[in-house]
């Protein structure tokens, strides 16, 4: 059974004024997201991309419960989603990291949430900060953490407290490329070891293939699912001849076909913007 499922989802905002010239909202409403259908397996690292304003990130606040949707079901081990849960951690871009916690403090701050007792929540936290490479760190304020080690803390705190799932809102976007691609390696290793599985939300072709085991591409706006793409490489890891696999043909050959896909849908939704601006 699937783990997470999209069921013919559609998702509308109310707008003040006219109705926006997106082909499917009435006066004075917007469609985000328009009969998203979609399966996530357990244990699935699913990436989702699609051009700005696609409504990546309702999708995933749909999943996280933080909103609902106007038609169609969000399902959860089989069950709809009505709301947060402890079941689904969340990873943002922005680390929103509690600025007089240290590092062990904010991820203590996680299990608070979950009942663990104060006695054993300093051993958890650390070893979460393992984790995520940061030991030895505990003791640092988010002001003395580069942004990297920011959102390694952030990630520590999500999986702190053992979820299922974990969502990830363009979590490295604010990063530098190898920053970035650190993380990227670094949050593999996780999923791997963890067995989570993981919804994660991109603007990059790159981040997408190289993470993704299949990768969702989503139209412009409203947001529909356009094409899942899988992605197979084997082992992930480098090479016997120590590659990097975003080196290799396997690997150019996906981001192309994600590239083409995406391609027609970045330049509709620039001609929606100008259409939009002039009217």
């Amino acid at each position: 059974m699937a783990k997470i499922v999209f069921e013919s989802v559609t998702k509308t905002f109310p707008v003040r004024g006219r109705g926006r010239k997106n082909g499917r909202g009435g006066e004075g409403e917007f469609t985000a997201l328009d009969s998203v259908d979609l399966e996530i397996g357990p244990g699935e690292f699913m990436v989702v991309v699609g051009p700005s304003g696609c409504g990546k990130s309702t999708l995933l606040d749909l999943l996280g419960g933080l909103t609902r949707p106007t038609g169609g079901r969000v399902l959860l081990d089989g069950a709809p989603v009505t709301g947060p849960g402890l079941d689904r951690g969340t990873v943002f871009q922005q680390y929103a990291l509690l600025p007089w916690r240290t590092a062990l403090g904010n991820v203590a701050f996680g299990l608070e949430a979950t009942g663990v007792p104060r006695r054993h929540r300093a051993a958890k936290a650390r070893e979460f900060l393992g984790l995520v490479g940061l030991t030895g760190f505990e003791d640092r304020h988010p002001h003395e953490l580069s942004g990297g080690m920011r959102q390694r803390v952030a990630i520590a705190r999500a999986l702190a407290y053992d979820p299922d799932v974990l969502l990830m809102d363009e979590p490295f976007a604010a990063l530098d490329a190898q920053t970035r691609e650190s993380l990227q390696d670094e949050l593999r290793r996780i999923w791997q070891r963890t067995g989570k599985t993981v919804v994660f939300i991109t603007h990059g072709i790159e981040e997408a293939v190289y993470l993704g085991q299949r990768v969702a591409v989503l139209t412009s706006r409203p947001g529909r699912v356009k094409e899942v793409v899988p992605v197979s490489f084997g082992d992930r890891g480098a090479g016997a001849t120590g590659e990097d696999l975003r080196s290799s043909p396997e690997f150019a050959r996906h981001r192309h076909e994600v590239w083409t896909l995406l391609h027609d849908e970045v330049a509709r939704a620039q001609r929606l913007e100008k259409e939009e601006a002039a009217a």
